[in-house]
């Protein structure tokens, strides 16, 4: 990649708890990482940050062009910018 192209933005999708007895949450990570270790793991990093306790992943990719809708079009950018955007979202399970 050359210092021309946009870094990627990876999406990671799963579920989060407060606490081992909480109740699950939907959870859409956004970020830009040099491959899908590294995602991960700052991904986790900052939902403890955030004060879950538990975190189950399920998918991860990267995100084709920028969103239409809010919010993930904000998280989007904040990536764009070298944030983890933490969106909570309904969990489909």
């Amino acid at each position: 990649m050359n210092d021309n192209e946009e870094r990627p933005v990876t999406i990671i999708t799963g579920r989060v708890r407060r606490s081992k007895a909480g109740g699950w949450e939907g959870v859409h990570v956004l970020l830009a990482a040099p491959d899908d270790d590294t995602a991960v793991r700052t991904a986790l990093t900052a939902l403890t940050r955030e004060g879950y306790a538990e975190a189950e992943l399920d998918q991860i990719g990267d995100i084709e062009g920028e969103p239409e809708e809010e919010p993930h079009l904000s998280a989007w950018q904040g990536a764009l910018e070298g944030e983890v955007s933490i969106v909570m979202v309904k969990d489909e399970r």
